[in-house]
C-alpha cells in the first residue's frame, strides 16, 4: 500500500544522480542505494549501467582492497558492489552476462594463486552462482570455452566458495539436457578423478574436507536426480565414474600406500560410507526391508564391495594400531590411546559393510576377527557413548538380518540350510554371552564397593534384551536357541545366562518400563538405567548428552498391573448430596405455613390507568417483567391445560399494604455456592393488594393515580414505617407526602453455616436505594434506579 500510493519521499539518491560529475563511490556511500537498486530505480539502474560503473563494480569484487583503507571499512565497497550485482535486476544480468569483457574480468579471479581471499571468493561466487541461475546458457558456453577452468576450480578447492560454486553448477542449471551436457562435460575434464587425487596425505587439511565433501554431495545429487527423474535415459556420468571399482581402488589407495594421515583416512570413509548409504529401515532390534531398496539408488554398487574387500585386513589394523595419538587426560582417568575420530569411522564403515549382507564381506570380517577387536574396544573404552551405538548397532543387525544369501549352500541338510556364518562366529568365536555376563557381574560389583556404574550399560541392557527378543521371535530364533544350549556354552555358562534373563535383566526392565502414572524423573546413568522409556532418550554420563534412543520390543507385562482404581467414600457422597437437595427442597414444603401457594392460578385485575401508562414511563421492571413473560410462553416442559384458562402473571410492584412483605424490606438470602439471591421466600402479590409505584423510594403522587375507585386504599397512620421503608401513597387528597430524605435498614441472614450481611439504603432526594452484601469478606453493591415520575 505504501508503494502503491506514492508516499515515500523523494531518495536523496535522484539529486545526487542529477550532478554530472557523480562518481559510484558517492552513490555507494549512501544508506539506501541498495533498496533503490532492488525497487529498479530507473535514474540508478541507468548508471550502474555505464560501463565504466560496471567494470568498476566488477573490480572491487575481484581485486585485493588498497591496504592504506582503514580496516573497518576496507571491504564495504566490495561488499555493496556484490549486492548490486546479485540484486536480481534483469538489465544488470543482461549486461553481465552478455558482455565477455566483464566476464574474462570476473573470472580472472580464480586466475590468482592460492590461497584466495575468502571473503572475496564468497563475493565472486555468488555473482558467478546468480548468473548460472538466471543465464545458464551464456554461462556455460563461457566456462567451457576456458580449457582451465576444472583445472582452477580443483586448484582452490581448499576454498570452500569455490567448491560451492562447483556443486551449484549440478543443481542450479534447469534444462534437464543442459544439465546433461554439463555432467558430460565436468566428466570428460576428469574431475571426479581430479578430486580424489586431493584426498591424499600429501595435501592440507581443507583440501581433504573440501574435496571428500565435494564427492559425496555428488553422489547425493546424483542418486536424488536419478531417483526423481525416473523416464531419465541416460545414465549420471559422475556417478558412474565414482562407483567404478578403479576410482574406489584409487581412493583406498591413497590413505594405505601412503602415509598414514588421519584426515585423509577419514575424508576417504567418509565418501565410502556416502557410497554405502541405502534407505536405512528403521532399526527396532529387528531388520525390515523398505520399500524402494530393489531402487537403483538404494542398493550398493557390487564394484564398490569388491574394491573394499581386499583393504579389509588394512582398516582391521587401524583398529589395532591407528594414527598416532596423544595421551588424553579425562576427569576420570587416563586414555592412553583415545579411540580416535580414525577408529570410530573405521567401526562405523563396518556396520555399513554389515549391513550389505554380503557373504565375502562377512567372511572376511570372520576371518580377520574384526567383531571381536570391535567388542574388546566397546568393554575399555566404557564412557565413548560414539562407539557403544556404533557396536550395538552392528550386533543386533548381525542378530536380526537373515543370512547372507551365498551362504546357504544347497546340499547342506535342511536344519543347517538358515544358519549365519556371522552369529556362529559372535557367539562361538567371541564369547557373546560370557561376555554379557561377566560385564554386568564386574559393573555390580564395581557399585556395591561404593564405584560409579559404567558408562555401556545401558547399552549392554539393550544388546542383552535383542539377544532374547531375536531368540523368541527373529528370523535366527533357532540358529541362537541351538548356540545357547550347544556344548559350545558350559552347563555353568547356561545358568548363569538363563538366572541372568529371570533375574537381573528383568529387574532391569521393569525399572525400564515406566507406569505411566507414578514416574516423573529422568535418572542419570551412574544411578540407574541410561534407557529411558518415558522420555525416548539415552542419556549417558561420559558426555553427558541426550540423543534419540532406538526403541526395542519392550514387554508390557507391568500394564496389567496398573491399577486405575478411584477411592471415594460413596456413603459421604451420597449423604451430602440428599442432606444439599433437602435444603433446597425445604422452602417448598412448610406446610405450616399460611401464605398462598405462589404456583396457584390468580386472576389478575388491570387498573384502568394502569393500562393507559404512557410508554415515556417504560421502566427497566416493565421490560423485565415483558421478557420473563415471553419465557413462560416459550417453556417447552410447560403442562399445557386445555381447560385452564390462560393468564398473565404482572408484577403489581411494591404494596402499600403494611401487612404485606415487601421484596426490598425482606432482604434475598444469598445462595454462598454461586452467589445468586434466593428469591423463593418473598411473600406473593395478591390481586386484590393495592397498586403502588415502581421503586421503593418517596415519590409524589395522588390517590387518584394510585386507586381511583377508592376501594383498596388503606387506612394507616402518616408517615409510618413499613419494614423501614417509607411509606409514599398515604391517602391524602391534593397533599404532597415526602418522605424523609434517607432511611437505612440493616439485617443479618443466615443461609446454612454462612452470615450474610445485608444493608439496604433509601435517598428519596436522589430516588435512589443503594443495596449491600458482606459475605465471606466479598461487598456487593447494587443501585436500583427509580422509575420515571
Amino acid at each position: 500500500m505504501f508503494w502503491k500510493f506514492d508516499l515515500h519521499t523523494t531518495s536523496h539518491i535522484d539529486t545526487l544522480l542529477e550532478k554530472e560529475d557523480v562518481t559510484l563511490t558517492e552513490v555507494m556511500d549512501e544508506d539506501d542505494v541498495l533498496q533503490e537498486c532492488k525497487a529498479q530505480n530507473h535514474k540508478l539502474v541507468d548508471f550502474l549501467l555505464r560501463p565504466q560503473c560496471m567494470e568498476d563494480l566488477v573490480t572491487f569484487i575481484t581485486q585485493e582492497p588498497s591496504t592504506d583503507v582503514e580496516e573497518k571499512v576496507k571491504y564495504k565497497y566490495p561488499n555493496i558492489s556484490c549486492e548490486l550485482l546479485t540484486s536480481d535486476v534483469s538489465q544488470i544480468n543482461d549486461r553481465l552476462g552478455e558482455d565477455e569483457k566483464l566476464l574474462m574480468k570476473l573470472y580472472g579471479f580464480l586466475q590468482n594463486e592460492p590461497p584466495l581471499n575468502p571473503l572475496l571468493a564468497s563475493f565472486f561466487s555468488k555473482v558467478l552462482s546468480i548468473l548460472i541461475g538466471r543465464k545458464p546458457e551464456q554461462i556455460v558456453d563461457f566456462l567451457r570455452k576456458q580449457e582451465d577452468f576444472v583445472d582452477l576450480m580443483i586448484k582452490h578447492i581448499g576454498t570452500s566458495a569455490i567448491m560451492d560454486l562447483l556443486l551449484r553448477m549440478l543443481t542450479c542449471i534447469e534444462p534437464q539436457q543442459l544439465r546433461q551436457d554439463v555432467l558430460n562435460w565436468l566428466n570428460e575434464e576428469k574431475v571426479i578423478q581430479r578430486l580424489v587425487d586431493m584426498v591424499q596425505s600429501s595435501q592440507d587439511e581443507d583440501r581433504h574436507s573440501n574435496a571428500s565433501q565435494s564427492l559425496c554431495e555428488i553422489i547425493r545429487l546424483s542418486r536424488d536426480q536419478m531417483f526423481q527423474v525416473q523416464g531419465c535415459s541416460e545414465p549420471d556420468p559422475l556417478l558412474a565414474t565414482l562407483e567404478k571399482y578403479e576410482t574406489v581402488e584409487q581412493l583406498l589407495s591413497n590413505i594405505f600406500d601412503k602415509e598414514k594421515n588421519e584426515s585423509a583416512i577419514v575424508s576417504v570413509i567418509q565418501i565410502l560410507l556416502t557410497l554405502f548409504e541405502t534407505r536405512r529401515p528403521a532399526f527396532e532390534g529387528h531388520m525390515e526391508c523398505a520399500p524402494g531398496m530393489s531402487h537403483p539408488s538404494f542398493s550398493v554398487n557390487h564394484s564398490i564391495l569388491e574394491a573394499v574387500r581386499p583393504r579389509l585386513k588394512d582398516f582391521h589394523q587401524l583398529l589395532l594400531e591407528p594414527p598416532k595419538k596423544n595421551v588424553m587426560k579425562t576427569t576420570w582417568g587416563v586414555l592412553d590411546p583415545p579411540v580416535g575420530n580414525t577408529r570410530l569411522n573405521v567401526v562405523r564403515l563396518v556396520a555399513s559393510l554389515l549391513q550389505s549382507n554380503t557373504q565375502s564381506i562377512n567372511t572376511e570380517l570372520i576371518n580377520l576377527n574384526t567383531l571381536g577387536v570391535i567388542l574388546d574396544m566397546y568393554f575399555k573404552y566404557i564412557w565413548n557413548n560414539f562407539l557403544h551405538i556404533q557396536v550395538e548397532i552392528c550386533t543386533a543387525m548381525i542378530l536380526a538380518m537373515p543370512p547372507a544369501p551365498t551362504d546357504i549352500q544347497p546340499d547342506t541338510e535342511q536344519e543347517h540350510a538358515r544358519e549365519s556364518i556371522l552369529i556362529k562366529h559372535l557367539f562361538q568365536k567371541c564369547q557373546f554371552i560370557q561376555r554379557i555376563i561377566d560385564a554386568w557381574s564386574s559393573n555390580e560389583k564395581e557399585q556395591a564397593e561404593g564405584g560409579r556404574r559404567r558408562g555401556y550399560m545401558g547399552h549392554l541392557t539393550r544388546i542383552a534384551n535383542s539377544i532374547v527378543h531375536n531368540c523368541d521371535k527373529g528370523p535366527n530364533g533357532p540358529q541362537i536357541q541351538q548356540l545357547i544350549s550347544s556344548k559350545d556354552l558350559s552347563a555353568e555358562d547356561r545358568e548363569k545366562w538363563e538366572a541372568f534373563i529371570s533375574g537381573q535383566l528383568a529387574d532391569t526392565n521393569k525399572r525400564n518400563t515406566v507406569d505411566l502414572v507414578n514416574t516423573h524423573h529422568i535418572h542419570s546413568s551412574s544411578d540407574d538405567e541410561v534407557d529411558f522409556k518415558d522420555s525416548g532418550f539415552h542419556q549417558d554420563s561420559s558426555l553427558q548428552q541426550v540423543r534419540p534412543k532406538h526403541r526395542h520390543n519392550i514387554p508390557f507385562d507391568r500394564i496389567s498391573d496398573i491399577n486405575f482404581s478411584l477411592n471415594t467414600n460413596e456413603s459421604a457422597n451420597i449423604a451430602l448430596f440428599e442432606a444439599r437437595c433437602n435444603e433446597k427442597i425445604q422452602q417448598f414444603e412448610d406446610a405450616g405455613s399460611d401464605e398462598e401457594d405462589i404456583w396457584d392460578q390468580k386472576d389478575v385485575t388491570f387498573a384502568p390507568e394502569a393500562q393507559r401508562r404512557p410508554s415515556s414511563g417504560s421502566t427497566d421492571s416493565e421490560e423485565s417483567t415483558d421478557s420473563e413473560e415471553e419465557d413462560v410462553k416459550r417453556d417447552p416442559f410447560e403442562a399445557s391445560n386445555p381447560s385452564t384458562d390462560d393468564r398473565m402473571e404482572v408484577d403489581t410492584g411494591f404494596t402499600n399494604n403494611p401487612t404485606a412483605s415487601s421484596p426490598i424490606a425482606s432482604p434475598a438470602t444469598s445462595n454462598s455456592e454461586t452467589g445468586w439471591a434466593d428469591f423463593s421466600n418473598f411473600t406473593p402479590v395478591s390481586p386484590k393488594d393495592p397498586l403502588r409505584c415502581n421503586s421503593p423510594v418517596a415519590m409524589e403522587t395522588s390517590i387518584e393515580t394510585l386507586d381511583p375507585l377508592g376501594v383498596n386504599t388503606p387506612m394507616q397512620p402518616e408517615g409510618e414505617i413499613v419494614d423501614g421503608i417509607s411509606d409514599c401513597g398515604t391517602p391524602k387528597a391534593e397533599e404532597e407526602t415526602t418522605c424523609s430524605e434517607q432511611r437505612s435498614i440493616t439485617e443479618t441472614v443466615i443461609n446454612g453455616s454462612m452470615k450474610e450481611t445485608v444493608s439496604l439504603t433509601v435517598d428519596a432526594k436522589t430516588e435512589t436505594a443503594v443495596f449491600k452484601r458482606f459475605a465471606n469478606h466479598i461487598h456487593t453493591k447494587m443501585t436500583l434506579q427509580t422509575c420515571a415520575k
